[in-house]
């Protein structure tokens, strides 16, 4: 897959991460995502947060533990060798 997308945080910093994966749990989309495209790289797990009538995807950290876990889990079956954080 590796796509990159463009994530602004709060503070307005924008970061580049790349897409490893994706699944839809219950009508959400997730993203499973790096922060560089090296064998090393940090990933996280974003929840898209957009509406119909958004014209940009608007993603979020996944944070509540129980969802972490959860979605974690199903990247976790989806892939091999991926340790997320969050």
């Amino acid at each position: 897959m590796n796509n990159s997308i463009i994530f602004e945080t709060d503070s307005g910093e924008n970061i580049t991460f790349y897409v490893e994966e994706e699944t839809r749990v219950n009508g959400i989309s997730y993203l499973l995502v790096t922060d560089s495209e090296e064998d090393d790289a940090n990933a996280y797990i974003l929840k898209d947060m957009s509406s119909d009538s958004d014209e940009e995807a608007r993603y979020v950290m996944v944070e509540d533990d129980v969802e972490f876990e959860a979605i974690a889990g199903l990247f976790n079956q989806m892939m091999e060798d991926v340790d997320l954080l969050r």
